[in-house]
């Protein structure tokens, strides 16, 4: 089973967060939606720390399963969104298309992001 990466799990990955670590243990395979690899890299361009944040994807980009989006994903996308709007609880644009890529692929997404939690069908893992 592959876990999905949040913006913010993506990030703490990156920093060592020993907390994520104790989740991710044990996990054959990582996954990023294409989406918050834009955000990352949107972060990393935009901070004093590039050279570190660059050279670390350079390095580890290759391990994790990077999730695109498809035809299935904007399926996803258009359910979910639909569904919130009736429920008159929108999230973030980003975060509609990670939700759609995480339950496409019916994955859980590692996230600290609360607004996740009105997605339904959603399996979602903090730490």
């Amino acid at each position: 089973m592959a876990l999905a990466l949040d913006t913010n799990a993506l990030s703490a990955l990156v920093e060592g967060d020993v907390a994520l670590d104790r989740i991710i243990t044990g996990e054959n395979r990582l996954a990023i939606p294409v989406i918050v690899l834009g955000e990352y890299l949107f972060g990393v361009r935009h901070s004093r720390n590039r050279a570190r944040y660059q050279q670390w994807l350079r390095e580890r980009l290759g391990l994790f399963l990077v999730l695109n989006i498809d035809s299935e994903t904007t399926r996803a996308y258009a359910d979910i969104r639909s569904e919130l709007r009736s429920g008159g609880k929108p999230i973030p644009m980003n975060d509609l298309w990670i939700a759609a890529i995480a339950r496409q692929y019916d994955i859980p997404l590692i996230t600290r992001d609360a607004h996740f939690g009105v997605v339904q069908g959603l399996r979602l893992l903090s730490w």
